[in-house]
């Protein structure tokens, strides 16, 4: 007569952990292509405390500033992720916002490419390599236009950044050399650190003379530059 046979605790303990290996192996992969610029851009940075938040991680002196009023009555400084769907969707209504507001406030913008998305690391390199022949609006005005093009691809999409450079008219020997600039990666990581010291968790995130905004409405937004420059 056959006897039904039953698995010992050991064994059935043994096969929940490999199933639980086998679902982390999977998961490591799944992250590791968002993770890698990341990871690209930090592993350099030196071991140091995070700076204290001030008005010095607000502005820096190399920060993109995109007006120039003759007299500054307010500034407004954007930590932003070209591969931020949010970001691209308020990007024309801050272009609305320089254009009306920019003879009396200083608009900033500031890199903060999330680790959750893939690419945004290596568009922060492209705007930043742009910004070194003078095509940082240009640069990231494309990056936005095209954002649906290349959003989400876990693959780099360096390639095609590059072809933007070439339709923006770029010297591409030297846009390559600025991609591959180790300072290039610096100047981004700053960013980072400086948006850290912050408080800043998303994109986009504005500071408004040093207060971080909690917008609601683009009435809202416009209200308080409105209040700003009176």
């Amino acid at each position: 007569m056959a006897t039904a046979s039953t698995s010992s605790p050991g064994s059935s303990q043994g096969t929940a952990r490999r199933v639980r290996l086998v679902i982390w192996i999977l998961l490591g992969v799944l992250v590791a292509g968002g993770a890698a610029w990341y990871f690209a851009l930090t592993s350099a940075k030196p071991s140091q405390d995070p700076p204290q938040a001030g008005a010095e991680q607000l502005v820096r002196t190399e920060s993109h500033r995109l007006t120039s009023p003759a007299v500054e009555k307010a500034q407004l400084v954007e930590f932003l992720d070209f591969e931020c769907e949010a970001c691209r969707s308020i990007h024309p209504f801050v272009e609305e916002l320089k254009e009306e507001f920019g003879d009396r406030i200083t608009f900033v913008s500031r890199y903060f490419p999330l680790s959750s998305h893939p690419n945004s690391g290596p568009a922060a390199l492209a705007v930043e390599a742009a910004a070194r022949q003078g095509k940082f609006e240009a640069m990231s005005a494309r990056m936005f236009e095209t954002q649906e093009q290349w959003h989400g691809k876990a693959e780099s999409q360096g390639p095609l950044f590059r072809t933007f450079a070439e339709e923006l008219g770029l010297d591409l020997a030297a846009f390559d050399a600025a991609v591959a600039d180790q300072k290039t990666k610096e100047r981004i990581r700053a960013d980072i650190a400086d948006g850290t010291a912050l408080g800043v968790t998303g994109t986009p995130t504005f500071f408004l003379n040093g207060e971080k905004l909690t917008l609601t409405t683009k009435q809202d937004f416009r209200q308080k530059l409105l209040d700003a420059v009176k």
